[in-house]
């Protein structure tokens, strides 16, 4: 005898076959697809933790310098007043004199650096806390101005007496000032600085108009050691043959990046249309701007 099977018995088992195959190559496609995600969340948490070290490793660095470099700090101010009294005495050279002076601005300037670094965050004023959008932008660019460069800082979108006020965190000076100085670093002539305000957004442009980004440094920008800086820009206003500093560490950008995120902007940076560099900073206007109540 043969088994015979109804028609009806044999599509259900072939229907329930192939459903059953679907079902687990879906199931089996979608834990891959998890296990992809999970693995990419792990990358990006690895980075994220690996970044957070080396800020609290340069944070450390950073105090240690504070106090290390006190004493001999000292010494040249000492030194270049030496030097500005004995121009100044004997009717010398008005260059000794005036690279004198340069040096004490820049080691008062250092000193006040110092000084910040050596601060913890609750030793800041509460009434400095919040800021006008404007008032920001000038304390960050003020420290740049005097080279041979012309600084234009605005706010678009709306009216610099309706510009919001913002929460005044070091995060965000620091961060911005880094960028400024890179700008004005590698600048021809001029750097712009642009806040641009809408009712969900505050974002800062910085451009200037150097040679922009490199494709390499592009693509590495952000990463700690990564620097294609060149002589340093004279800050008395032009840079004499031979004179400035030598090319950066690559941290500068780096740590910028890492604080403003910590407060809740995103980084980018790009190359502009016409040339030069572009860093854009753009926070949720919830997370920036303080509460009017």
């Amino acid at each position: 005898t043969t088994l015979s099977l109804p028609p009806l018995y044999k599509v259900g088992m072939g229907l329930a076959v192939g459903v059953g195959v679907i079902f687990t190559a879906g199931y089996a496609w979608r834990v891959a697809e998890d296990a992809d995600r999970l693995a990419l969340a792990l990358a990006a948490t690895q980075q994220v933790l690996e970044r957070e070290q080396r800020l609290a490793a340069l944070g450390g660095l950073a105090a240690a310098a504070a106090h290390e470099l006190g004493t001999p700090l000292a010494t040249i101010q000492v030194v270049a007043k030496e030097m500005l009294r004995a121009a100044n005495r004997k009717s010398g050279d008005p260059a000794v004199a005036e690279d004198a002076r340069l040096l004490i601005q820049q080691a008062d300037r250092c000193r006040e650096i110092l000084k910040r670094l050596s601060q913890r965050p609750e030793d800041g004023d509460a009434i400095y806390a919040e800021v006008g959008l404007k008032a920001l932008l000038e304390e960050v660019v003020q420290p740049h101005r005097g080279i041979d460069l012309d600084m234009d800082c605005r706010i678009e979108g709306v009216d610099e007496t309706d510009a919001p006020h913002v929460r005044r965190l070091p995060e965000i000076v620091h961060g911005l000032s880094a960028i400024v100085e890179n700008a004005a670093d590698f600048a021809a002539e001029r750097v712009e600085i642009v806040a641009r305000v809408d009712a969900r957004h505050v974002e800062v442009i910085v451009s200037d108009d150097g040679p922009g980004f490199s494709p390499e440094i592009l693509a590495r920008l952000g990463e700690p050691y990564v620097t294609s800086r060149p002589l340093g820009r004279a800050r008395k206003g032009k840079q004499a043959a031979g004179a400035g500093v030598g090319g950066g560490m690559g941290l500068g950008f780096f740590i910028a990046r890492t604080l403003l995120e910590r407060t809740g902007a995103r980084v980018s940076a790009a190359t502009g249309e016409t040339g030069g560099a572009r860093v854009t900073v753009r926070w949720p206007r919830s997370a920036l701007e303080v509460d009017p109540a």
